[in-house]
């Protein structure tokens, strides 16, 4: 039986652990929406990525055990969250070249743990099919954009999809949102707008997102469950197809002094994520 004095500590010690939980969600928020990290990553590493699924693979049978234990996370992640996008939108505008090489730089650094990360259950043909044959679909579709010249321009069913986008960085660890969304030019717009909380976005951003984990969720965690090599290998194939669509080559000059600056954003956004991958 529990005396009043262990009472009074294990209180004491639950509340001494919200902040830390606060700061952790507000990591994953920043993982979410900075290009070249994963929300759902960071969520495997702070051990809430097993109870954020099942609760929301079952929402009505878990709410009252895993709701109060995962608040402090989730109240961290809308805070980090937001201000990482209102911080985003404010440096893709000024300074969009060096912003869009440092975040090429974070992905890049992150592929080599993305990659070990594919393999830890083994690889067998069908992972490598899996990679190709998304690579080849992400190529194909950003080739066609280009060579027909068609233009997305942000709309609220586009933004439905920038929401399907974020909550599937949530729900598959090493999928981020941006890495789908840069390619299609959506993603300052969608930042832009979450920074500055316009319905516009918000709305239908919204409704994309819970649709997808309503919908995909226990999809999601199954094929994780069932065929994680497979599933992995097509998220990895998909980050490099997509990273490489997105690099501005011809920005990359080392004979202008604006290139060798934007080769240095690049160099350094591959050392921090390679320095953030031994520190996890």
């Amino acid at each position: 039986m529990t005396t009043k004095k262990e009472k009074k500590i294990l209180t004491f010690t639950f509340l001494l652990k919200i902040p830390v939980h606060v700061l952790q969600g507000a990591l994953v928020g920043l993982g979410a929406v900075l290009p070249g990290i994963s929300g759902g990553v960071l969520s495997v590493l702070f051990g809430i990525y097993k109870p954020l699924m099942e609760l929301l693979a079952n929402p009505v049978h878990n709410f009252k055990t895993h709701v109060p234990k995962l608040l402090p996370y989730i109240l961290g992640y809308i805070i980090g969250f937001v201000e990482i996008a209102h911080l985003l939108s404010f440096v893709l505008e000024k300074y969009p070249d060096p912003s869009i090489c440092l975040f090429i730089g974070l992905i890049t650094g992150m592929v080599p743990s993305l990659w070990k990360e594919a393999g830890l259950h083994g690889r067998s043909k069908k992972s490598f099919i899996s990679m190709f044959g998304a690579m080849l679909i992400v190529f194909s579709l950003l080739i066609s954009l280009n060579a027909f010249h068609i233009a997305i321009t942000p709309s609220f069913i586009w933004y439905v999809f920038c929401g399907f986008c974020l909550a599937l960085s949530i729900i598959a660890p090493g999928m981020s949102f941006s890495t789908l969304l840069m390619p299609l030019g959506l993603y300052t717009p969608f930042v832009d707008g979450i920074g500055c909380l316009s319905p516009e976005v918000l709305i239908p951003g919204g409704i994309g997102g819970i649709a997808t984990i309503v919908f995909l969720s226990k999809a999601v965690n199954t094929l994780f469950d069932t065929c994680y090599s497979e599933a992995f290998h097509g998220i990895v194939g998909i980050i490099i197809a997509a990273t490489i669509m997105i690099t501005p080559f011809d920005a990359l000059s080392i004979f202008t002094r604006s290139g060798l600056i934007n080769i240095f954003f690049l160099a350094a956004g591959v050392f921090i994520a390679g320095l953030m991958d031994k520190l996890t």
